[in-house]
């Protein structure tokens, strides 16, 4: 069904190829699980796979791929600036949208029509199935990720959740025969993630090639799974409980998330409690008491609504120098409209409420609509210059080092990654001088080195009397950086206090749907503090070592 050889792309301006001689074979009917370091080629060998690139994304492409019978690429391959499209047998991206549906990064980018429901039933009506058909297989589509109840709903007004199951709907409601998934489940709280996962599982008998992180809460992965290595090639193709295994040490040292059980052999232990040499009660890493000062930004009974839909309901929360506030909740919930309030974004302001006190700098939960110039140094450079702040370049390359961006520095942002680009959002927003910062989704795309880097920068801003606010679906990034988690259900506040007390708390995550993975789930049973016990389980597991610097994907 696909059979790529000897697969190499370079992007314009880049020092070396994204991908290097990659050969896959994935079989009718095959599931195929993609994992790989930050910046090691796997969106771009799905969007190879797609068509996308090269013939609507600029690139050198190298090597010969065929998709559900189709040649996509031809060897040799035409180099970028002519027309892929137009070389002879290759077949052109709106023919083999037809056969292959594709589901990106940032669902955003895929939602273009007014409602759900147009949105979902487009794929079908370009198709010309009958019009009393598409109604019941729109509803089936949306049903099955989970997203019924948001069918006439505006595309424009769900948030990065919602569209991440709406966009996954549109893509399977027309039976594709292959489906490639980029991190479909990124953007979702753990209980989507988990339906999201089941709708793959249960859709028919298609060919998939998935892209994910979040591998314990998957439930049942993929039988097999190819790794690339951080200079694009494949470094490992196998049966998936034999890999994870085997290789660790070695897939953790390189960034690769893994499964609870692999990650405890990589750290060398059988469990948790193993640790507590390292994490037990004075271990550093430990919250910090609460702080009874004047907080830095004050957020009082905001309300928001959306035509007749309530947003935020009567939400207060205190933002206090050299604290990380983790902001939880279902998607839909109102988090991300909670961050714009208190960065003073929502067009004509709350409809209720106020919010007083510091300027606040925002990292958008899709971080290309704060981008602004061509390379990654202009890109950081740019807030300091602006404020006519001292010493920025000095600011500008610590920022690069501190959020793994300097061997990417003079690169075109709008060609990273989408990890990439996130953390490059973040270091612009960080390195300027605002008292409180607010991120939404900050580790969304993230290997485990690059989530690593991020959550010490969060926790850097904090000690240096910074306020941070941070909107995450990963329950294990809210226990290591967070000193208090506020859980939001249906736009009102269901819990705010100590984070490992809430996490810790059965009610309030039952109340609020929450699930917790089952590293957190196992922490439970140790009596151990969680934000030591993670810092121990990192260092055993990969070590501190070097950042190595990225490359283009």
């Amino acid at each position: 069904m696909i059979e790529v050889r000897g697969l190499s792309v370079r992007f314009p301006r880049a020092e070396g190829p994204v991908l290097r001689g990659v050969d896959l074979d994935v079989a009718d009917g095959e599931r195929v699980l993609l994992l790989g370091p930050s910046g090691s080629g796997k969106s771009t060998l799905l969007r190879v796979l797609a068509g996308i690139v090269p013939q609507t994304v600029d690139a050198d492409v190298w090597g010969s791929v065929r998709v559900a019978g189709a040649p996509v690429v031809v060897d040799p391959a035409r180099p970028g600036g002519t027309d892929p499209g137009q070389a002879p047998g290759v077949t052109d991206v709106p023919t083999l949208a037809r056969r292959v549906a594709t589901l990106t990064q940032n669902p955003a980018d895929q939602l273009c029509l007014p409602t759900v429901r147009d949105e979902v039933a487009f794929a079908l009506e370009n198709r010309a199935v009958p019009a009393e058909q598409i109604g019941p297989r729109v509803h089936a589509a949306l049903t099955s990720v989970g997203a019924g109840h948001l069918a006439d709903r505006r595309t424009s007004e769900l948030s990065g959740g919602e569209g991440q199951r709406v966009a996954l709907a549109a893509a399977l409601v027309a039976d594709p025969e292959v489906l490639l998934l980029d991190e479909p489940t990124a953007l979702l709280d753990p209980v989507g993630a988990r339906d999201v996962a089941d709708a793959v599982r249960s859709a028919g008998a298609r060919t998939s090639v998935l892209i994910e992180h979040r591998l314990d809460e998957l439930g049942e992965l993929p039988a097999r799974l190819v790794v690339l290595d951080a200079h694009g090639g494949v470094r490992a193709d196998g049966a998936t409980a034999v890999v994870v295994l085997d290789e660790a040490r070695a897939l953790a040292a390189e960034g690769v998330w893994l499964p609870l059980a692999a990650e405890l052999r990589a750290a060398g232990v059988t469990s948790l409690d193993a640790l507590a040499p390292d994490a037990g009660p004075g271990a550093p890493g430990a919250a910090l008491p609460r702080t009874t000062a004047a907080p830095l930004l004050r957020a009082h009974g905001l309300g928001v609504r959306r035509g007749t839909r309530t947003v935020l309901d009567g939400v207060s929360l205190d933002v206090h120098a050299g604290r990380v506030t983790a902001v939880l909740g279902l998607n839909g919930s109102g988090k991300s409209t909670l961050l714009h309030a208190l960065a003073g974004l929502l067009p004509g302001g709350p409809d209720a409420g106020t919010v007083t006190g510091a300027r606040v700098g925002m990292v958008f939960q899709q971080p290309e609509h704060q981008l602004l110039t061509r390379t990654v140094r202009d890109e950081v450079a740019y807030g300091p210059r602006r404020a006519r702040l001292p010493d920025v370049d000095g600011r500008v390359e610590r920022a690069l080092r501190e959020h793994v961006l300097d061997g990417l520095a003079d690169h075109d942002p709008f060609r990273l990654s989408g990890g990439q680009q996130r953390r490059l959002s973040l270091a612009a927003m960080a390195v300027c001088d605002h008292e409180v910062l607010v991120a939404d989704e900050p580790t969304f795309g993230q290997d485990r080195r690059t989530t690593r880097a991020t959550a010490r920068a969060l926790t850097a801003l904090a000690r240096e009397g910074r306020g941070v606010v941070l909107v995450t679906h990963d329950l294990r990034l809210a226990g290591l950086v967070a000193d208090d988690v506020l859980v939001l259900h249906a736009g009102r506040v269901l819990a705010h206090g100590p984070a490992e007390a809430v996490l810790a708390d059965d009610d309030v995550l039952a109340r609020a749907g929450l699930r917790l993975p089952p590293l957190l789930a196992a922490w439970r049973t140790t009596g151990l503090p969680l934000r030591p016990l993670l810092e121990a389980l990192d260092a055993r597991t990969a070590g501190s070592p070097a950042a190595q610097p990225e490359r283009v994907a």
